[in-house]
C-alpha cells in the first residue's frame, strides 16, 4: 500500500491555509498513522486569467477543474477546495466526503475611507461578483461596482492603495488568514445572503477509493453537511450558471434548517427571495422545494440555464 497522501490545492494563501487545515485533521486520524502527508499545488484556470470577469472565461469550477482531473488521473489522493467555486453538479467519478466545520458565512465591508457601506456615496466597490454587485445596489443603486481580481490579500492591497473605496470580501477568508483588522462592517446573512457554501472547505476524493474515504468521513463536520447539502441542492434545481446572480444561506437550529435564498431576475432588476423551514434530516428535499418555490416566484424573469 501506497505510504503516502497527497492533497491538491490552488496555491494561494488562504487555499494553502484550508489544505494545512485538512492535513493536521487527517494526521490526528488513526487511519493515517504512519503516511506522509503532503501538499501539492496545482495552478487553476481561475489563478491564470486574474485580469477577467470569472464568467468571461468559463465561470463555475475554474477553481477547481484542474485540480479535479488531477485527482481523476490518481496523481493526488484528496482534493481540498472553497465549496463556493464548487459546481452544484458533481465530477463523474469524484465525491466530496468531508466538509470542515464553517467558518463564519458572513460577507464583510473593507475600506481605508469609510466606516460603514452606508456612507460610501457615489464611491467605487470592488468586486467580481454579479449577486454583490446586485446586492451593492439594493443598498444604495449611486454605488459603482467594479471588476476586482487576485487573491485575498492582494484585493486589500488594491484597497489600501486607492485603487477602489472599498470591497466586499467573505469574512470566512479574512479570519482564516487573520485579516479582520481591515474590516470596517459584517453584514448579517439576511441583509446581504452569501453565496451557497461561503466559509465552507470542501474536501474531495475518488468515488472507489475506500481507504481515503474512511479518513476523510471521520474529519466530517455533520452540521456542516447537512446546512451544505441544503445549499447545493437549491443550485441546482435553480439551474443557473456562473452569470446567476444568486445567494443561498442554511442554519441549523436544534432538528430544523432555516434556509434564506435570493435570486436576481436575468436583467438584473427585479429580487426574488425565499425562505424555507425543515427537518435537519430532509436538507436536500429542502434546498428543492425552496429553489422551486424562488423558480415559480420569478415567472419568466429568470431563464433556467440548465
Amino acid at each position: 500500500m501506497n505510504n503516502k497522501i497527497t492533497i491538491g490545492s490552488r496555491g494561494s494563501k488562504l487555499s494553502l491555509a484550508y489544505a494545512n487545515k485538512v492535513k493536521d485533521l487527517i494526521s490526528n486520524i488513526d487511519l493515517a498513522a504512519g503516511k506522509k502527508i503532503t501538499i501539492e499545488t496545482i495552478k487553476t484556470s481561475g489563478d491564470l486569467f486574474q485580469n477577467k470577469k470569472i464568467s468571461e472565461i468559463g465561470g463555475k469550477n475554474l477553481f477547481c477543474k484542474e485540480i479535479e482531473d488531477k485527482l481523476i488521473k490518481r496523481e493526488i489522493d484528496i482534493a481540498v477546495h472553497s465549496l463556493k467555486d464548487m459546481d452544484s453538479i458533481e465530477t463523474k467519478g469524484l465525491i466530496i466526503q468531508a466538509y470542515i466545520e464553517r467558518n463564519d458565512p458572513r460577507e464583510s465591508f473593507v475600506s481605508k475611507k469609510f466606516e460603514k457601506l452606508s456612507k460610501l456615496d457615489n464611491g467605487k466597490i470592488g468586486s467580481s461578483s454579479r449577486r454583490r454587485e446586485l446586492q451593492l445596489k439594493l443598498f444604495n443603486k449611486n454605488i459603482k461596482v467594479e471588476n476586482i481580481r487576485g487573491n485575498v490579500d492582494t484585493r486589500i492591497k488594491k484597497v489600501e492603495a486607492g485603487e477602489f473605496d472599498g470591497a466586499i470580501l467573505a469574512l470566512a477568508g479574512l479570519k482564516m488568514l487573520n485579516l479582520e483588522k481591515y474590516v470596517k462592517e459584517t453584514f448579517s446573512i439576511k441583509d446581504f445572503i452569501p453565496t451557497a457554501g461561503q466559509g465552507v472547505i470542501a474536501v474531495q476524493c475518488r468515488e472507489d477509493d475506500q481507504y481515503t474515504k474512511k479518513i476523510l468521513k471521520k474529519i466530517n463536520h455533520n452540521e456542516t453537511e447537512i446546512c451544505a447539502l441544503a445549499e447545493r441542492s437549491f443550485l441546482k434545481t435553480l439551474g443557473g450558471d456562473c452569470d446567476t446572480a444568486v445567494g443561498c444561506s442554511a442554519i441549523l437550529k436544534k432538528d430544523s434548517i432555516e434556509l434564506n435564498a435570493q435570486l436576481f431576475s436575468d436583467d438584473g432588476q427585479k429580487v426574488f427571495n425565499v425562505m424555507k423551514l425543515g427537518k435537519s434530516n430532509q436538507s436536500q428535499l429542502l434546498g428543492k422545494l425552496a429553489g422551486e418555490e424562488i423558480l415559480k416566484k420569478s415567472g419568466n424573469s429568470f431563464t433556467k440555464k440548465r
